[in-house]
């Protein structure tokens, strides 16, 4: 049985706050019948400042999604680490690990648009060290005992429920983010599929002495939206993906590796490039992609479009793969 994700970042360019406000609902409503129909996690991120309203806080609408849910994780894919104090982001997710049952997930970035760091006056050239400073803060500090912090003993409560502590991970496409990973004995989630950095993570790991895995995307992890009708799909609502396809592009340089890149300037290029697929349910069945990741509400959709989407996944493709 593959793995089912159920993607959301809540974007809607334009939407008033009312119309926001729907679509924050509507997802919760979703993740709901996700947990109800097997589905594996849902998945959320991280981004400031866009003007298309990108979920900006990924820890507060997890937090709403476990209160109503019951046995999906939620992963958090990725917080950009440096723009976090770190003692309270210790807190946030002890707290929403003890309000879960241990079912939240984090994947530690450290972005790459310099916009957020500015937004934030957080220096971008020193994101490598803070990122250092967060994930050595947060690993002494769900310990629940006094440790030193910029110069000062603190201690950090409630502990988590998790032991020895919640789900983290190290993101990244690069080499420090390896060997970050790699000191710290933490597990190592690339951006991307790249065997190359996961072997020189492995290396990192006998170097250090510490214990580790991977976490790492498939070759083939394409964004599904599922329909009765592709053709008719893809003529009404592909600008929606095509719309993220482009965001994602303006903020990705060439030394970025990313799951989700594209270089479709047009509807019809992005279909044909397969980043981004709508597939019956019969075609999702038979696929045979080890991860499904669904993303109901891309870049804008409709509410009622996402849904039929859901349910298509939820009633056919699900039941038949478990068959």
């Amino acid at each position: 049985m593959p793995v089912s994700v159920v993607r959301f970042n809540l974007v809607e360019p334009g939407a008033s706050p009312a119309a926001l406000g729907a679509r924050y609902r509507a997802a919760l409503d979703m993740a709901a019948y996700a947990d109800e129909h097997g589905v594996t996690t849902v998945q959320t991120e991280e981004h400031h400042g866009v003007d298309n309203n990108w979920l900006p806080s990924p820890f507060a609408f997890a937090g709403a999604v476990f209160g109503a849910t019951r046995t999906i994780a939620v992963t958090v894919s990725a917080v950009i680490g440096p723009l976090h104090d770190p003692l309270r982001l210790a807190e946030d997710i002890a707290v929403l690990d003890l309000l879960s049952g241990g079912r939240l997930v984090t994947v530690a970035g450290i972005g790459y648009r310099p916009e957020e760091y500015a937004l934030f006056d957080v220096e971008w050239k020193r994101r490598g060290r803070l990122q250092d400073e967060l994930l050595e803060t947060l690993l002494k500090a769900w310990t629940g005992e006094e440790f030193e912090y910029r110069g000062r003993t603190v201690r950090v409560t409630p502990r988590p429920l998790t032991d020895p502590h919640p789900l983290l991970l190290v993101g990244g496409s690069s080499r420090a983010a390896a060997r970050r990973a790699a000191r710290l004995g933490l597990p190592f989630f690339p951006s991307a599929h790249l065997p190359e950095l996961e072997a020189y993570y492995k290396e990192r790991l006998t170097e250090y002495g510490t214990e580790g895995w991977t976490m790492m995307p498939t070759a083939e992890t394409p964004l599904l939206h599922i329909a009765e009708d592709p053709d008719r799909a893809w003529a009404t609502y592909g600008e929606h993906f095509l719309h993220e396809a482009r965001t994602y592009a303006s903020w990705q340089s060439g030394d970025i590796h990313s799951a989700v890149r594209s270089a479709a300037t047009t509807v019809g290029e992005l279909r044909e490039e397969g980043v981004y697929r709508i597939l019956t349910p019969e075609e999702c069945v038979t696929a045979g992609l080890d991860n499904l990741v669904l993303h109901p509400l891309a870049g804008g959709m409709p509410v009622e479009e996402g849904w039929r989407s859901l349910r298509l996944f939820g009633e056919r493709v699900l039941p038949a793969l478990a068959a």
